[in-house]
């Protein structure tokens, strides 16, 4: 009797001891903590001058850790903080205005955009250290992309920063309804993404 109660309670302790560390070793979350989104768009004869800058703001974000090795993230970006930053007073407005209409995001319809990391693998890079790739959805549409980041992680503090990121407006009907206007813009939007969390 006292073998058989030795015995349970050792199994006992080893499947608690288990089921400690299957918990521990399971998908931990970061919350993005700080964000900072660039955009530029440019005209077909790119110049400083025929080129707009500006920010949009990052609604919510988290990256996801497996075993303290970071795997994933998902990110919902508010459409409609979208901001130009280049020009100034009545100027600034009216570009503001214009790239949230339907001429460009449509973000009444469209109030978020949204991307989710599904592979991140080691790259040689000295400036990016990963390959990031993931789903991009912009006014409903999802497209996968990629594009170097330079990643630092500790526990599960990460440090986040893109390089620029190339998008090809028209392939998320990101376009102005005159064809003539919108031949005069080009096609290319580039953005950069830095991000911490913990």
């Amino acid at each position: 009797m006292k073998k058989l109660f030795l015995l349970t309670l050792l199994l006992f302790s080893v499947t608690v001891v288990f089921a400690q560390r299957k918990k521990s070793k399971g998908v931990q979350v970061s919350k993005v903590q700080t964000s900072d989104i660039r955009w530029w768009g440019y005209k077909v004869v790119k110049s400083e001058a025929t080129s707009h800058t500006g920010f949009v703001k990052l609604k919510s974000g988290k990256f996801y850790f497996t075993d303290k090795v970071l795997t994933g993230g998902d990110f919902v970006i508010n459409m409609r903080s979208l901001t130009n930053t280049d020009l100034t007073g009545e100027d600034q407005q009216k570009l503001t205005e214009h790239l949230r209409s339907s001429d460009f995001f449509e973000v009444k319809r469209y109030p978020v955009a949204k991307f989710t990391i599904t592979k991140i693998l080691p790259s040689k890079n000295l400036d990016y250290n990963y390959l990031v790739y993931g789903n991009l959805t912009l006014k409903g549409i999802r497209r996968t992309i990629s594009f170097p980041a330079n990643i630092r992680t500790n526990d599960r503090f990460v440090s986040f920063e893109s390089a620029k990121i190339t998008l090809d407006r028209q392939k998320y009907k990101v376009f102005y309804k005159s064809a003539v206007r919108d031949y005069l813009i080009k096609d290319d939007i580039d953005i950069q993404i830095k991000m911490t969390a913990n």
